[in-house]
């Protein structure tokens, strides 16, 4: 796949088997680095508050330590939640990030609360509020990033102002996200791996409304995606469903992959979700899971992927991405 294909990390830094939140991040920076060696085009983390089972509160810290433990593979968030913030220092962020690391940033925005209502009261107060004025904030973020923003009718400019502009998306699981990366001129994320959509709509959406921007001329899609290879069908099956079995027994589900695990052999002739249910997680060899991503960007007209892989352990994690973009 990594011939035909633009394949990149999705690291929502699970902390895996008990592992403290520094041994997590220290798995992160590890799967950046034998990511940008196996040809992975990018490296994107998430951003989750007030959640044990994950070490990724602030996706523009972690980036700048990764940024510096490597030296070409984009780096991106997915997403930095942006109504828990002002626009301003959101761009100040990542245009500092884009400084120090240029060419390689990639800023992706969301519009989810990333965590339980008493974290989100706690993080920003009235969620729904601010995600009323999402309009306001996305425009506003544009122009600070196009250095044509004005606050009562006085330039404004987000500094420091890198030689190389970043690059501007949106994520998101329906027709409302597409919406807005198509009227800002952004690049539109499909999020599979959390949604109840195949995303055909919501992409059809997205690249009939766009509108051009001064740094996006084109509508570009990625497709985000669950999946975890294994040299044979049955060990990935028996992983995906110990991982679906773990999040059940802590009565909570974590929106990294769903409990229904498919595979495909290239004939259909084995699922175990449900033919009228969208497939949210893919397992199988790498040859049976790329034919079923194949499929994903057929669908959604795209090359572009990211992978979010999560266990059982780093070290099958690993293994698993090492398999898919050789496969």
């Amino acid at each position: 796949m990594s011939g035909k294909y633009n394949l990149g990390v999705l690291d929502l830094v699970p902390r895996l088997n008990g592992a403290t939140a520094e041994q997590a991040l220290q798995q992160s920076v590890t799967l950046a680095q034998h990511a940008e060696a196996w040809g992975y085009s990018r490296y994107w983390t998430s951003e989750h508050h007030d959640m044990d089972e994950l070490a990724s509160a602030s996706p523009e810290v972690l980036l700048a330590h990764i940024g510096a433990r490597t030296n070409t593979i984009q780096l991106g968030s997915g997403a930095v939640l942006l109504p828990h913030y002002s626009p301003l220092k959101v761009a100040e962020s990542f245009r500092l990030l884009a400084a120090l690391y240029p060419g390689r940033i990639e800023l992706g925005l969301g519009r989810a609360p990333g965590g339980g209502p008493h974290a989100t009261m706690a993080l920003s107060g009235n969620y729904l509020q601010h995600v009323s004025k999402l309009p306001e904030s996305l425009a506003a973020l544009t122009e600070l990033l196009e250095d044509r923003y004005t606050y009562e009718e006085h330039p404004v400019t987000a500094r420091p102002i890198p030689e190389l502009p970043l690059s501007l998306w949106m994520l998101g699981t329906n027709v409302k996200s597409a919406e807005f990366a198509a009227c800002f001129g952004m690049g539109y994320v499909f999020g599979q791996f959390m949604s109840d959509a195949d995303g055909t709509e919501a992409v059809r959406r997205y690249r009939e409304g766009f509108i051009p921007s001064a740094n996006r001329k084109e509508p570009e899609v990625m497709v985000a995606v669950s999946v975890l290879c294994a040299e044979t069908q049955e060990e990935a099956l028996s992983w995906s469903r110990e991982m679906a079995e773990r999040r059940r027994a802590v009565g909570k589900e974590v929106s990294t992959q769903s409990d229904h695990v498919s595979t495909s052999t290239g004939t259909n002739d084995m699922t175990d979700a449900n033919e009228n249910e969208v497939q949210r997680h893919y397992a199988g060899t790498p040859e049976q899971v790329s034919k079923q991503l194949q499929q994903v960007c057929q669908r959604l007209n795209t090359d572009r992927l990211l992978v979010v892989t999560t266990g059982p352990d780093y070290e099958r994690r690993l293994a698993s991405y090492k398999l898919l973009v050789n496969a």
